[in-house]
């Protein structure tokens, strides 16, 4: 990588003479006070964490989203403030929150040079401080990715029982599944569970009768034989992907799936249709669920 692929420390840099103060504001933009990127660069969520931590002159410890994007979570939002912890109080630009917390040693590493808590320190933080609809599906992000497992989280946060939000984080982490690949499919599982459907088994492996492979489902019920699928715009508006959505769909229903499809409509206007649709195929299939 280039000396200037990342944000950096413009004064750092025309110290080291890396760079003079001309070139500095004629080729670089400045995201925070001090920090520069080259010009045009658009951040994503790691861009704008790292930038935040050259803001603090490394002294920030990274936490929350910011904290799970570092650790490789590709789902972190960009567009909310990066939360860093620093030992005091200091005034942060837009875009970056300073919170003070005490870390532990063991609670604090770093990801390609940048001061994060640990994934398990981080999942404690998500799990008590964001509400139940963007907890899960973050905790089922860095969960996947770390490989952290729930119950790891809960034995972490037993030594914690004063911590602020501490209360709801048993409830949060039972609703943790790190077989969710995107914010959506973990948003379709909560819907299922909350209108008392049976949990869902995530990334299904169907295979024929000679154990031949044929799809992998987002979720669903290898008894019922039902299968529920999150499609993604380019589901919808790719004349590729359509076509082998249709043959996949096809296989799926000669051996004997029926499978449910959600989309980003559904799921956001009309969350009633998707209950409906599930409970109907369930029920058709024997789960008497009005038992």
């Amino acid at each position: 990588m280039g000396v200037f692929d990342e944000p950096f420390i413009g004064s750092w840099a025309v110290a080291a003479g890396s760079v003079t103060r001309y070139r500095l504001r004629l080729d670089f933009d400045r995201v925070a006070p001090d920090v520069y990127t080259r010009k045009g660069v658009e951040l994503d969520a790691i861009g704008r964490a790292k930038a935040a931590v050259q803001w603090t002159k490394g002294e920030g410890v990274l936490v929350g989203r910011a904290a799970a994007a570092l650790h490789g979570d590709r789902w972190a939002d960009r567009d909310q403030p990066v939360e860093i912890a620093l030992p005091r109080h200091r005034h942060a630009p837009p875009g970056i929150t300073v919170v003070q917390v005490p870390l532990a040693r063991h609670e604090r590493c770093e990801v390609d040079g940048y001061p994060v808590t640990t994934p398990i320190r981080t999942a404690f933080d998500l799990a008590r401080k964001l509400p139940r609809e963007r907890a899960v599906p973050a905790l089922d992000a860095l969960c996947r990715v770390t490989g952290l497992a729930p119950s790891a989280v809960l034995d972490f946060a037993d030594g914690y029982p004063r911590a602020r939000g501490c209360a709801a984080v048993r409830a949060v982490l039972e609703q943790v599944d790190s077989g969710a690949e995107s914010p959506q499919e973990s948003l379709t599982r909560l819907l299922l569970v909350d209108h008392g459907l049976p949990t869902p088994t995530t990334q299904i492996v169907v295979r024929d009768i000679a154990g031949e492979f044929l799809a992998r489902l987002d979720m669903g019920w290898k008894k019922w034989r039902v299968g529920v699928e999150y499609d993604g715009a380019q589901h919808w508006t790719d004349p590729v992907q359509r076509a082998k959505d249709i043959d996949r769909l096809a296989v799926l229903a000669e051996h004997g799936w029926q499978i449910v499809r959600v989309g980003a409509d559904l799921l956001r206007n009309r969350p009633h249709i998707i209950i409906d649709r599930v409970s109907t195929a369930l029920n058709t299939r024997g789960a008497r669920l009005d038992d």
